[in-house]
C-alpha cells in the first residue's frame, strides 16, 4: 500500500475539529486527505521528523509527501493548504490567505483554538469513523 501523501493531523477530542474533518470528506471527493488525531501514532512518529509539529492539541497541522521532501504547515496555514485540495469552488478559498498577512489569520485561528471546547463541546474519545471511511484514517 502506498503511504498517504497528504495528512491532516486534529484534536480528535474537539467537536469543532471533528466537524471540520467531516466537512473536508464531504467535499473531498477525489479521497487525497487522510486524517489523524494528534493524539495518535501517526502524529507522534511525525513528530520525531518534525520537531515543529506542536505537543498542544490547539495546532491543525497539515503534512504533504513529496519524492523529495516532507513539508508541514500549521494553524491557518494548514487550513488553506487543505483547502487547497479540494475541489472547485471550495479551493477557490485557498488564496484568500493572500488577503491578510499571516500573523492575522493565525490571531482569528488561534481566538477559536482557545475557545473550541466551550463552544463546540470536547469529546469523552476520538470517534471511530465508519468502515467506508476508515481507510482515510491513520492511528
Amino acid at each position: 500500500m502506498t503511504p498517504p501523501t497528504r495528512i491532516v493531523l486534529y484534536d480528535g477530542v474537539c467537536g469543532f475539529c471533528n466537524g471540520s474533518v467531516r466537512w473536508l470528506i464531504e467535499r473531498d471527493t477525489a479521497a487525497c486527505l487522510h486524517f489523524a488525531a494528534l493524539q495518535g501514532d501517526t502524529a507522534a512518529a511525525l513528530r520525531e521528523r518534525h520537531p515543529e509539529i506542536p505537543t498542544s492539541l490547539d495546532t491543525i497541522v497539515f503534512v504533504e509527501s513529496t519524492p523529495l521532501a516532507e513539508r508541514v504547515w500549521l494553524r491557518s496555514a494548514a487550513v488553506f493548504r487543505a483547502l487547497r485540495e479540494l475541489p472547485a469552488p471550495w479551493r477557490w478559498l485557498a488564496p484568500l490567505r493572500w488577503l491578510l498577512p499571516r500573523a492575522l489569520w493565525d490571531v482569528a485561528y488561534g481566538a477559536l483554538a482557545r475557545r473550541r471546547y466551550q463552544w463546540f463541546g470536547r469529546l469523552e474519545a476520538c470517534p471511530i469513523p465508519p468502515p467506508e471511511l476508515r481507510a482515510r484514517f491513520l492511528a
